[in-house]
């Protein structure tokens, strides 16, 4: 096993990061787009959070893939904080579907 990424590892990486920081931007979106009252658009904010986590689901499973078939990944501060981007961004999508389902709740009193 060698001390760096493959290009391939790094390419899964960074698409974790890029669609992971996709993903939480757009659930932010959403709870701003319900916080103004525009439902429709929170709704589509939000199903492109999630896209964007599907996404990165298929970098992260790609990484997986190549382990279990017995090609390991050096682990860097690179490819953790990937991980932590991903765990981040799928709770703050979860948060942001409660926060906007609050304002429809609160909108309709």
């Amino acid at each position: 096993m060698s001390d760096t990424m493959s290009q391939e590892q790094l390419e899964a990486v960074m698409g974790l990061i890029i669609n992971a920081g996709n993903a939480k931007s757009d659930a932010m979106e959403a709870i701003q787009a319900a916080k103004e009252g525009n439902f429709d658009l929170a709704q589509e904010k939000l199903e492109a959070a999630d896209q964007a986590l599907v996404e990165a689901h298929h970098s992260q499973t790609g990484l997986l893939t190549e382990e279990a078939s017995g090609n390991p990944m050096t682990v860097t501060l690179l490819a953790v904080h990937s991980q932590d981007h991903l765990m981040t961004s799928i709770t703050f999508n979860d948060m942001a579907k409660e926060v906007v389902d609050l304002y429809k709740r609160i909108g309709n009193e």
